[in-house]
């Protein structure tokens, strides 16, 4: 009993840790307009910081990917593409709602996909929850303002729809967690660095002006915290607490990430932002407790938060999270 507590206790504080780790994923994603690196340079420093420290592993994910299906490849769609959407996203609205509609809208999407293509039958209770993730988005939409446009909160749209297909992609790999990491940074930092240094996209690494404190702190948040840390942490509280409470418990972040916005970026939790956090997460915690609906949509059903790493982490499919081997990738 002792080593069973114990364990528990040790997978509470790897969850609470995850849940911050994600949401310091929106909040330093907000701030990046406030650094002197732009938003490439901070995906070249999310996606090469563990490419570089997974290189040992690249040889081996290779040759996997060759007995892979061309499914798998919707796992790129969760590197590159998912990052910009949701830094130009943030950039665009304010860190209470990148943190939460990114995240918040993967089950309705996946759900939506999934049935369009599989004709997955989704059962009431579970419909009751999309509801309500429907009405947090219709509730967001409230907070348009000059500061909180439409168009970004469309951009988060668009985020979450990338997530949701990144997640789908899930299903269809045999990648371990370790090579749907290598899979995701590796083309991701060698894209963002082709993008920086042709001048397709403004780099303050490439012209010289980022600042050694900047890239200090985004290495520390974005590449270790995020690529890394969320993950192991994520990983072990799957395995201590099972991934139904781990996925359900994750649903927090984007509460923290718009409480700490507040003194943060001087953000205010106005009404419509406060409905939109309560019908969303209420709606996210409902759906990931209900029981999986089928096993042909059982994966993409459970594993979308843990996909979210979110902001915003990446994990195994649902079925090796059950059997508690791997790690997550990030997001």
């Amino acid at each position: 009993m002792n080593s069973q507590m114990r364990t528990r206790l040790m997978g509470a504080g790897a969850l609470a840790a995850t849940v911050v780790l994600w949401s310091s994923f929106a909040l330093s994603a907000k701030g990046i307009g406030a650094s002197s690196l732009a938003t490439i340079d901070v995906a070249l420093i999310r996606f090469l910081t563990p490419a570089v420290l997974l290189v040992p592993w690249i040889p081996r994910t290779v040759r996997a990917l060759r007995r892979e299906r061309p499914g798998a490849l919707l796992l790129l769609i969760g590197g590159l593409p998912h990052f910009l959407l949701f830094a130009f996203g943030a950039h665009l609205t304010t860190a209470g709602l990148t943190g939460l509609l990114v995240p918040g809208t993967v089950p309705l999407f996946v759900t939506v996909i999934t049935f369009a293509v599989w004709r997955s039958r989704v059962p009431g209770r579970q419909l009751l929850a999309l509801g309500s993730i429907v009405a947090g988005v219709a509730a967001s939409a409230f907070q348009a303002t000059p500061t909180t446009t439409s168009a970004g909160i469309g951009v988060l749209l668009a985020g979450g729809l990338a997530w949701a297909v990144f997640t789908i992609g899930l299903r269809r790999t045999q990648l371990d967690p370790i090579g749907v990491v290598v899979l995701i940074c590796t083309p991701s930092a060698l894209a963002a660095t082709g993008l920086a240094v042709s001048g397709l996209m403004p780099s303050h690494l490439a012209d010289g002006t980022a600042k050694l404190p900047d890239i200090l702190v985004f290495t520390a948040l974005q590449g270790v915290g995020t690529g890394l840390l969320s993950t192991l942490c994520y990983a072990y509280a799957v395995r201590a607490l099972g991934s139904n409470i781990s996925a359900a418990t994750g649903a927090v972040s984007p509460v923290l990430t718009a409480v700490v916005a507040v003194p943060l970026f001087g953000e205010l939790m106005t009404p419509a932002l406060a409905m939109a956090l309560a019908l969303i997460v209420i709606g996210v915690i409902t759906f990931n407790a209900l029981p999986a609906y089928g096993a042909a949509n059982r994966p993409a059903a459970s594993s979308w938060i843990r996909a979210a790493g979110v902001e915003h982490a990446a994990s195994p499919s649902s079925e090796q999270g059950r059997r508690g081997r791997g790690m997550g990738a990030p997001n």
